[in-house]
């Protein structure tokens, strides 16, 4: 047995490996920048050049925070025209410009130039900006502030521009814009040097670069920290953002800009107690009744019983919880239960014992717990009886009931063991189901759960909570079926894990 489960561990090391993996891709190829979403523009801010600095500070804080500076993986296959510090331009869409230009010119010294020269242009566009208010003609400088901010926006759009026409027909416009006013000649000073880095970008193009294969490494990168965290890989000692997700860190939420461990962690606490507390209930109740079922086939109680776990199971639960709410939680039928939440609004009184405190959740909880556990019962119940039917038509237990043994014998020694295995496979998968909540009980009865909370995430596009949801989501799959398979040997003696 302890072979087998040793052996069944290291299989789950590369599925799990594969688990981690797929969550990381997902989130470099979210769509959008994380940035933007983390960083807000400041109430009452207007003048651009204000915003640009003050939101450029904050990006690069939480650039380093996320460890967005770093090169995505370990290694990458790239061309020899492709330097190996691509990943240093954090802007996505500049980034992919840049691509575009490597492949169409292979030439990345030249290039760099010529980004670096739209940037010069950039800040002397700022710069004339501000030149401007200095002056006390208020006629001319209305005339040449909305020639300075159409330059502004022709110059952006140079920014991401890659074909050859689009580029020389932006510098041609920006040159003619430039040459209105002494006050924006620094402007056509450095739209003069742009246009000759792209002179220089075209002319010593080398595109025999884009055909040579290279291979890139980076000790340091994104997935390593994502993994590890920033510290020590194995003690996690000196990690200053991050200890990594094997260490339960997942970083941090693009909605509250917490920790993603503590933004879900009371969320899933609720989520896990109605799942588990559904399913126990559900096992408690429904095996009892299949076994009655099965062993009293076509009796009145077995007729009975199926009819009403079938009417129970075809009952959608939206339906069920809010018959429960309008029967037991209506002032103008019966007021039993509180309608909504876990605790009283203004919260659990302190100083109040763990006892008091159940005591007073226990009425919030009652219809949340029915709404869950009725549909499982029902489902588990049918299981329990068809599995019982044909353990009990089996060839041993005929002969258990020839040797003259009691019918509680031959059905809970005997028969009952075997009829656990389709059980089993059921009880496995409650485990990455019961992190995920239920959206539609959650927001019926007020609950501050998962369901409800990965349903505002996916609106949000909080992609760190939605991926640390997957992630558990696979790790809690390959855990439950560990435990199936060592429950499977223990229910079924028949069932060896050895080669023999």
């Amino acid at each position: 047995m302890s072979r087998y489960l040793l052996k069944r561990i290291f299989i789950f090391i590369p599925t799990l490996l594969v688990i981690i993996l797929l969550a990381f891709i997902i989130s470099v190829k979210a769509p959008g920048d994380p940035l933007d979403r983390m960083v807000t523009a400041q109430d009452g801010v207007t003048d651009q050049s204000s915003l640009s600095w003050n939101a450029q500070l904050e990006k690069d804080r939480w650039r380093t925070k996320l460890g967005l500076d770093l090169p995505v993986f370990y290694f990458s296959i790239t061309n020899a025209a492709t330097p190996d510090t691509l990943y240093r331009i954090y802007d996505k869409r500049l980034r992919e410009t840049s691509k575009r230009l490597i492949q169409a010119y292979g030439n990345w010294e030249e290039i760099s130039a010529y980004q670096t020269s739209i940037q010069e242009l950039a800040k002397q566009v700022e710069l004339t900006e501000e030149e401007l208010k200095k002056y006390t003609d208020t006629a001319t400088t209305l005339l040449y502030r909305d020639t300075v901010n159409e330059t502004f926006f022709q110059v952006q759009a140079l920014k991401y521009a890659y074909s050859d026409a689009t580029i020389r027909s932006l510098l041609q416009r920006i040159r003619s814009l430039s040459g209105q006013h002494p006050v924006m000649h620094p402007i056509y000073l450095a739209i003069e040097q742009t246009q000759s880095n792209w002179t220089d970008v075209v002319e010593n193009s080398q595109t025999i670069k884009r055909y040579i294969p290279t291979i890139h490494f980076y000790r340091n990168n994104q997935f390593h920290r994502w993994v590890f965290g920033d510290g020590n890989w194995l003690t996690a000692k000196g990690a200053v953002n991050t200890k990594g997700i094997i260490r339960g860190d997942f970083g941090y939420s693009y909605q509250t800009k917490l920790p993603v461990h503590q933004v879900i962690g009371d969320r899933m606490r609720w989520s896990l107690f109605f799942s588990l507390i559904s399913v126990c209930l559900a096992y408690i109740i429904s095996i009892p009744l299949g076994i009655r079922a099965a062993a009293k086939r076509n009796s009145v109680f077995d007729r009975t019983s199926s009819v009403i776990l079938f009417v129970l199971y075809s009952m959608p639960t939206f339906w069920v919880a809010t018959l429960l709410l309008m029967g037991f939680a209506n002032p103008l039928t019966i007021q039993a239960f509180p309608a909504s939440g876990v605790e009283p609004m203004t919260g659990i009184p302190e100083g109040t014992s763990w006892l008091q405190t159940i005591a007073i959740r226990i009425p919030y909880l009652i219809l949340p717990t029915i709404s869950y556990t009725y549909a499982q019962l029902a489902f588990l119940s049918r299981i329990t009886r068809v599995s019982m039917l044909e353990t009990l038509s089996q060839d041993y237990v005929r002969t258990a009931q020839a040797k003259g043994l009691s019918q509680f014998r031959v059905i809970y020694v005997h028969a009952f063991r075997n009829a656990l295995l389709p059980l089993i496979t059921v009880f496995s998968n409650i485990f990455p189901a019961a992190i995920g909540g239920s959206v539609i009980l959650e927001t019926i009865f007020g609950i501050p759960g998962m369901g409800q909370h990965i349903f505002q995430a996916i609106y949000s596009n909080d992609y760190p909570v939605i991926i640390t949801v997957f992630t558990l989501t696979g790790v809690l799959t390959l855990v439950g079926y560990l435990i199936a398979d060592i429950l499977y040997a223990i229910a079924d003696p028949r069932i060896t894990f050895s080669k023999k």
